[in-house]
């Protein structure tokens, strides 16, 4: 029991670092996704 609520808060502690750091580079989804360089018009 004890390991899986380390593991738990690891996954905590993982998911909440890289969404932070995502957000500081400017890679979070809503940025990636409202740019008009993403889409293909021919």
């Amino acid at each position: 029991m004890k390991a899986m609520y380390l593991a738990f808060g690891a996954m905590i502690v993982i998911t909440i670092g890289a969404n932070y750091a995502l957000h500081e580079i400017g890679m979070s989804t809503a940025d990636q996704g409202s740019t008009s360089s993403t889409v293909r018009l021919d």
